[in-house]
């Protein structure tokens, strides 16, 4: 079909466990290159699993990560955005360090300089790389004085400059619990539904994949050089043969690696996160990021804004986001972390009523010790978004991660963030070149351009009943503004 590459080599049938963001990516990128693929997903729909709420444009929303990693996310965003642009929310984020923090706001400013310096490299390799905005813009930093000056501005409906999209920040936010300056990066919002929507209705297009939703793998088996997957699908059983496969299992990565007896160091951690209303409020916000030490009861307050009032919100503590022995790690006896069977008990049958409303309060009234009308009138509206994330190898703070390969013909998706899920398929793309499947003109060829041609419109139809089919506000995945930069 005419958005494919076409491929006269070797085809190999593909087999992708997961269609998670990992898993999705991996199947868009190779069935534009014309492969086989049958990607298998648990779920109806795809990209389930722990929230996404931004980019991780630079890593600036994490302190402690390493120099290299912010480097590394800031092109793995770059790379996401360019693939999935109709589930990108178009505004900035604030990061502010509170009075009873350690830290200090100008800590961050040598690693914030060379994050724009490179952002500036990208976009003069490639023009298409100027997706966050100007790089002269990437960042902006804001004086108190300057914060107190927007609180006689009106707030504006569609906010086209970084100051006009301070003024709610000045108007509401407690501006005596943060140090000076504040700092607003074009670190913009990815919509975990209309990601989910983006990945899905390319991929059926394309005639080479076949999606199968609602499928759960019960069994991996090596056969010879073949891989054998059982899989149940409305109660009747089923089995497919592959050249190659792709474990895109997500936190549960380490069960197809038992099956195979497969070892592998890795850690697990389950988080979630809090959706609430502020009703009355209507204001078009940027993202708010209060930092803190995390498991400490002043950990990380994050606030994400969603059209109609709707705000997801974390808290880095043990009693929002966090939980106790929520994060695991694997034994020498399984590749599997095994967590409590009460959070198992949450990723696969719900939460309860109350201890919802218990946490979603406790998050509010974490975000409330900055925003103050926000505690007063902000309400539980929705379960929590939630879910596991793998982290291979024992550093709990490693957020980019990749890809990595049992012989040949077995490859393992082991991101943390989304933001990385485009480089996994290019390291996945890279082995089948090694393998003659391919050859070095398919990489430079490779556009991921293929979710462009959808309409906005369908898009957002189609997030929106995903959101209906889990359970969550149909606000939840519409745009917020076209903002850009």
């Amino acid at each position: 079909m005419s958005n494919t590459i076409q491929n006269t080599l070797k085809q190999p049938k593909i087999g992708i466990v997961g269609g998670g963001v990992a898993g999705a990516t991996v199947a868009l990128s190779l069935g534009e290159l014309g492969l086989d693929v049958t990607l298998i997903e648990k779920g109806p729909t795809l990209v389930n699993g722990p929230p996404i709420c931004h980019l991780h444009a630079g890593g600036n929303l994490y302190r402690e990560i390493s120099e290299q990693q912010c480097l590394t996310l800031l092109n793995e965003s770059i790379e996401l955005l360019r693939i999935y642009p109709h589930s990108i929310d178009y505004r900035p984020t604030i990061v502010a360090v509170p009075t009873n923090d350690k830290g200090e706001p100008e800590n961050l400013f040598s690693r914030l300089e060379k994050l724009r310096q490179e952002y500036q490299r990208l976009v003069n390799i490639d023009p298409k790389n100027r997706v966050l905005g100007e790089p002269e813009d990437y960042f902006k930093i804001f004086t108190r004085e300057e914060v107190e000056a927007l609180k006689n501005k009106p707030i504006v409906t569609m906010p086209d400059s970084l100051e006009e999209w301070m003024i709610p920040v000045a108007h509401h936010v407690d501006l005596s619990q943060l140090k000076f300056p504040i700092i607003m990066v074009q670190e913009y919002g990815v919509n975990l539904f209309r990601l989910a929507a983006s990945a899905e209705l390319t991929l059926q297009k394309f005639t080479n994949c076949n999606i199968l939703t609602s499928s759960k793998v019960v069994q991996v088996t090596q056969k010879n050089d073949q891989w054998l997957v059982e899989y149940q699908h409305q109660g009747a059983s089923h089995h497919c043969e592959f050249d190659f496969l792709i474990n895109a299992a997500g936190f549960r990565t380490g069960m197809v690696d038992d099956m195979l007896g497969f070892s592998r160091k890795r850690l697990v951690e389950f988080k979630a996160a809090y959706v609430t209303q502020w009703q009355g409020n209507d204001s078009i916000w940027p993202e708010l990021v209060f930092f803190g030490e995390r498991g400490t009861p002043n950990g990380m307050a994050q606030f994400t804004p969603y059209p109609d009032g709707y705000y997801q919100l974390h808290g880095m503590t043990e009693s929002i986001t966090l939980f106790d022995k929520g994060l695991v790690e694997s034994s020498e006896s399984s590749a599997q972390p095994e967590l409590p069977d009460h959070l198992i008990s949450k990723i696969d049958q719900g939460w309860p009523t109350q201890e919802t409303e218990l946490r979603t309060q406790k998050a509010i009234d974490h975000i409330g010790r900055f925003i103050p009308e926000y505690r007063r009138q902000a309400k539980v509206s929705a379960k929590p978004l939630y879910g596991a994330q793998q982290i291979p190898g024992e550093d709990a703070d490693l957020r980019a991660a990749g890809v990595s390969f049992v012989g040949d013909n077995y490859a393992r998706c082991e991101i943390v963030k989304a933001s990385s899920a485009p480089s996994v398929a290019k390291e996945i793309i890279k082995q089948f070149v090694h393998l003659g499947n391919l050859d070095d003109t398919h990489l430079d060829r490779l556009t991921l351009s293929a979710t462009h041609s959808l309409l906005n419109k369908d898009i957002e139809h189609y997030a929106q009943e995903i959101c209906v089919m889990r359970q969550y506000p149909r606000s939840l995945a519409k745009c917020n503004v076209n903002y850009k930069g």
